[in-house]
């Protein structure tokens, strides 16, 4: 697309900063030079402008937040008022996704990238920028602060931001397919439906409660515990799910009469050879093999 990138001069700001390395990064604006000016006149010429001008107009190609009764948020569940980085990566930021990591815009995976990175970087940038607390009372934070950008330059925002694209996608995003396929297999496990079996040890609790909303899986059919290996040891994991990702409370805990046996007693006690521990809260236990850790779910489920 012919036309200038337009931004204001002075001191620079991590969110124009931002903006301006997302746009060039997009297939409209990658050859677009850029003028840096607060004299309207000029911007005028640009075709496209970022935090300046007091407007913000999608259509017209206007981004700024600064304007008096501005209150555009993400949305998807995000509440956070955008600066001029979130503007442009609302409106852009699946075009960026998607040519660098060459997939059809369509994709459904660059859906779940785009919403993965406003959540983990993108968020904190509006938050900061328009002076919205973290911690408003006590209550949850409203935004996560995973970078410490506020006072760094485009070239470096915009490569910690490639950076986390990567990472998401080549080891966030397939774990999330892994967690997927488990939750789907889960009834091929045990019939109940309470317990997912993973052959591989994988982070698991945020793609699990992030999954179970998309699949509008009823409160009476959600899992109880995940089967996993453990990382080190050689031996099995069964662990309780949750109320909550950041929750210590579990939705249906190990069976309190295993809780702190160990060993042999906790086989006696329970009748599943190859135990090794059951913790005192009941939220995690371990037994020498898939097969073992299994039949400690299978018997919690029906306690």
């Amino acid at each position: 697309m012919d036309g200038d990138k337009g931004t204001h001069n002075g001191t620079f700001h991590c969110d124009e900063a931002l903006a301006v390395f997302l746009l060039r990064h997009t297939s409209a604006y990658r050859e677009a030079s850029l003028k840096r000016t607060r004299d309207l006149a000029i911007l005028d010429t640009c075709d496209i402008v970022v935090d300046v001008g007091a407007v913000y107009d999608a259509e017209k190609r206007r981004f700024d937040h600064h304007q008096r009764g501005f209150q555009e948020v993400f949305g998807y569940g995000f509440g956070t008022k955008l600066s001029s980085a979130g503007l442009i990566y609302k409106h852009f930021g699946k075009d960026v996704i998607a040519s660098e990591l060459e997939l059809d815009i369509e994709d459904p995976n660059v859906t779940v990238l785009w919403l993965k990175l406003y959540k983990e970087f993108i968020e904190a940038i509006d938050g900061i920028d328009n002076g919205i607390s973290q911690y408003p009372s006590e209550q949850r934070p409203k935004y996560r602060n995973r970078t410490d950008l506020s006072s760094r330059a485009s070239q470096l925002a915009g490569e910690e931001f490639l950076d986390r694209l990567r990472c998401y996608a080549n080891a966030w995003l397939p774990a999330r397919d892994f967690v997927g396929a488990g939750l789907t297999a889960r009834h091929g496990v045990d019939p109940s439906g309470r317990i997912i079996l993973f052959e591989q040890f994988i982070p698991w609790k945020e793609h699990l409660f992030e999954l179970e909303e998309e699949e509008n899986i009823a409160s009476d059919a959600l899992p109880f515990y995940v089967i996993y290996p453990d990382e080190l040891g050689g031996n099995w994991r069964v662990q309780a799910v949750p109320v909550a990702s950041e929750s210590f409370e579990s939705r249906k805990a190990l069976p309190e009469k295993w809780r702190g046996l160990r060993d042999d007693q906790l086989s006696r006690v329970c009748g599943v050879e190859g135990c090794i521990f059951v913790h005192a809260s009941g939220f995690i236990g371990g037994n020498k093999t898939k097969e073992g850790a299994l039949g400690l779910a299978r018997l919690a489920v029906v306690m």
